[in-house]
């Protein structure tokens, strides 16, 4: 899908597998793509929805945070808190109880959201992120086929299953990026993070009425002080600007 996208841009002359990898991307992004796919999919075989986006948003947002604070960044009082606040909210979901996930699960979602940060951190400032997309979904199709070959024993196909994985990688990945890379240009970071402060939110509530997982009062907790802590610290530093 996104080969035919950046054919379409006339950007490539040819859809051949040796000419997108000249396009763009590269084989450390492309890694920690395959990283972050890879370990998304086995953590959701055994958690529920809202957990698990929650868990992946916290991940991804305190990557970028914590790298900009390595790179000399500073937080002031309130971004302090909220960051604070965020990662009480990962702890408590995290601590044992009714709700809580399996921890091999959890940890699993975690490095996704870790190597999404870095993934999103290594395509800041890239001049065509569709093409370079593209590429590094190129560069992490083979890894992804051996990974599917060491499992093939416990594979189990259907048509329903082989249908939702087209309409997830085409659609909702494939578009989903090149539709998200578009507008962001078009949008203020405020606006882009509350935009993406709504997903977790999105998932659980998607997650209640696709597949009867429960909204319990465990998880409103925990979903605001993450959601609400990472807000303060993206907003406290969209105001020192």
């Amino acid at each position: 899908m996104l080969i035919l996208l950046v054919h379409a841009r006339q950007r490539w002359q040819g859809i051949g597998a040796a000419q997108a990898l000249k396009a763009g991307g590269n084989w450390v992004s492309a890694s920690a793509l395959f990283v972050y796919a890879s370990a998304f999919s086995f953590s959701y075989a055994d958690m529920a929805t809202g957990i698990g986006a929650l868990l992946l948003f916290g991940a991804v947002q305190a990557t970028m945070i914590l790298t900009g604070l390595w790179r000399g960044e500073r937080l002031n009082r309130q971004q302090s808190a909220g960051l604070i606040m965020a990662f009480a909210g990962v702890v408590a979901i995290l601590s044992p109880g009714l709700d809580a996930p399996p921890i091999g699960s959890a940890l699993l979602m975690l490095i996704s959201g870790v190597a999404w940060g870095v993934y999103s951190l290594r395509g800041r400032g890239v001049a065509d992120p569709t093409g370079d997309t593209a590429g590094n979904f190129l560069r992490a199709t083979p890894m992804s086929v051996l990974l599917s070959a060491l499992l093939l024993t416990h594979q189990q196909l259907d048509p329903q299953g082989v249908l939702y994985a087209v309409l997830s990688g085409a659609i909702t990945s494939g578009l989903g990026y090149a539709i998200w890379y578009a507008v962001l240009p078009q949008l203020t970071r405020t606006r882009a993070a509350a935009v993406q402060l709504s997903v977790p939110v999105l998932a659980s509530l998607a997650g209640a009425l696709f597949v009867d997982e429960p909204i319990t009062l465990s998880l409103l907790l925990t979903s605001s002080a993450v959601l609400g802590g990472i807000a303060l610290v993206v907003y406290g530093r969209r105001s020192t600007a």
